[in-house]
């Protein structure tokens, strides 16, 4: 599983990472079929607020990618909004891998 986390407009940290990481440690005890994942955080300046974070992030699945996005005032708060996001839709990937495992013919037995 290859794992990247990167910056835009922003540097990152050993602490940033190591807490992405221990975020997504949640995603990979729930599903092992993980192989790619993608961080992306950035610091964006809007007008309507002084400073707007937002994480990003994609991952390879057996039969699929997820993408979900985040954004905060605090980057910390973001990552942990993105990582709820990817939870919830792996449990939706894995509900529906396991019922395409189970065939019709076998429910009506």
């Amino acid at each position: 599983m290859n794992l990247t986390i990167s910056g835009h407009h922003l540097e990152v940290t050993p602490a940033l990472r190591n807490y992405v990481s221990t975020k997504l440690d949640r995603l990979w005890r729930r599903f092992d079929q993980v192989t790619d994942v993608r961080v992306l955080l950035a610091i964006d300046n809007k007008k309507e607020k002084d400073l707007r974070q937002r994480a990003e992030c994609t991952i390879r699945v057996k039969g699929a990618d997820l993408f979900a996005e985040s954004a905060n005032q605090d980057l910390y708060a973001a990552v942990d909004e993105l990582v709820d996001k990817l939870d919830r839709q792996i449990i939706k990937h894995k509900d529906k891998l396991k019922t395409r495992a189970v065939s019709p013919s076998k429910v009506l037995m």
